[in-house]
């Protein structure tokens, strides 16, 4: 999404998290940065849409990611 303010245009920083706990390894690897797709639903249930290893959008237990901050 790209929003316009004072005739400039931005884009919403991209959001990364490394995977501390894994189900399944095929699909997640422990110490691996993913990319964090925004869902507000799914945050509301405590899960959090990743790009997995399959290069899929999925959801995923918030507790399986420590997330990454820029600052």
């Amino acid at each position: 999404m790209v929003k316009t303010h004072n005739s400039r245009q931005y884009k919403p920083a991209t959001k990364f998290a490394v995977c501390i706990q894994s189900d399944d390894a095929d699909l997640l690897t422990p110490r691996m940065i993913y990319q964090v797709l925004p869902d507000e639903s799914a945050a509301k249930s405590n899960y959090v849409r990743v790009i997995d290893n399959e290069g899929e959008d999925y959801l995923y237990p918030s507790e399986y990611f420590m997330f990454l901050f820029a600052g």
